[in-house]
């Protein structure tokens, strides 16, 4: 696949996913729709907005037990598509409401959007794209503590996501294991090192013609993913209008942009965050057996494993996206429910 993000191909940026049968009983939550200002985000070269919508779910009993603090969980949304298509994807408010009903113990659930001018902000720190990572872990999570009853504890914090927001799960979880303390990734994406094989000339002859932004918006849904890849991961101050550098130039490999990539892999930089691997309550991996990116999630896993670290990894009946909202449901908020601390210090 001559692709930037190794992703199985999507027509477009909605995709039909399997809803879980509505729950009996199931109380309503609240959806609110609020603007987060991320100074992380302020000054980037591509003009992405430093005021990020989000969607907040709170549980059915946020507001009848106006003095209960609650933990929370950050649910990061794949490439392509924004906090309101992740949402429908994984069948908001249904599956948080039918989770609570089946048992998981309540909790607030936090869906960001982090969709870029080239559909996917990797969750990464760039100056071309802004640092999503930061928005993430310090400019979000302080704005939610701030403004919800929350208990704003890393024992009391969760960190889902899925196919690219499982990337950024795996990289900001690595990387801030004092903000979060229960890990969830969902069919990650983007975790081996690219091979210079995957690019072939077809691909980029076609980047090359690209000369503005508008220019890239008009690139099919696999080239505007490495568009992507590269805006986050090989940017470039000096190369206006899209300030990045690409992994083919002039009909070359490009092997100081590839390096610049593998040190976003996390396959090539689990072994540094070891120790904070080990602060997690729990972590957890899944990926269906039909999705292509099985291979990668189980090299993590045995990543983990190699080193003691606890983890568990389920290889569930599914492609990339039609079972994820009953994951959500069924598995992804019980498990934080087990693995929060949902009490003050």
């Amino acid at each position: 696949m001559a692709l930037g993000l190794t992703l199985p191909t999507m027509a477009g940026a909605q995709v039909t996913t399997n809803a879980p049968p509505p729950v009996a009983g199931a109380k309503p939550a609240t959806v609110e729709r609020i603007k987060v200002h991320s100074l992380a985000i302020e000054g980037n070269l591509e003009g992405e907005s430093a005021d990020r919508d989000v969607i907040v779910v709170l549980p059915p009993g946020y507001k009848s037990h106006p003095d209960r603090r609650y933990p929370v969980v950050y649910a990061l949304h794949g490439y392509s598509i924004g906090a309101e298509q992740w949402i429908g994807e994984i069948h908001v408010p249904q599956t948080i409401e039918g989770a609570f009903a089946r048992g998981a113990a309540e909790m607030i659930v936090v869906l960001p959007d982090s969709k870029t001018v080239h559909n996917g902000s990797m969750y990464s720190s760039s100056q071309t794209t802004g640092d999503f990572e930061t928005f993430i872990a310090k400019d979000l999570v302080g704005y939610i503590d701030g403004h919800y009853r929350t208990l704003p504890r890393r024992e009391s914090r969760g960190l889902v996501g899925h196919s690219m927001g499982g990337y950024g799960a795996s990289r900001i979880g690595m990387r801030h294991a004092d903000v979060f303390g229960a890990l969830y990734m969902m069919s990650p994406c983007c975790l081996s090192p690219r091979d210079p094989g995957q690019f072939n000339a077809e691909a980029a002859t076609a980047l090359a013609q690209v000369k503005t932004l508008e220019d890239a918006q008009k690139l099919p849904w696999g080239l505007r993913a490495q568009m992507a890849t590269a805006a986050a991961w090989s940017p470039n101050p000096k190369k206006p209008p899209l300030y990045l550098d690409l992994p083919v130039e002039n009909g070359q490999v490009q092997p100081d942009v590839l390096a610049k990539w593998a040190a976003n892999a996390p396959l090539a930089f689990v072994d540094q965050y070891v120790g904070a691997l080990r602060r997690y309550k729990a972590i957890a991996i899944d990926v269906g057996d039909r999705d292509s990116l099985k291979t990668d999630a189980a090299k993590l896993h045995e990543s983990m494993d190699r080193y003691g670290v606890a983890n568990s990894f389920e290889i569930y009946p599914g492609d990339h996206t039609s079972d994820v909202a009953r994951r959500i449901q069924d598995y992804v908020l019980p498990f934080f429910g087990a693995n929060l601390a949902f009490t003050a210090r």
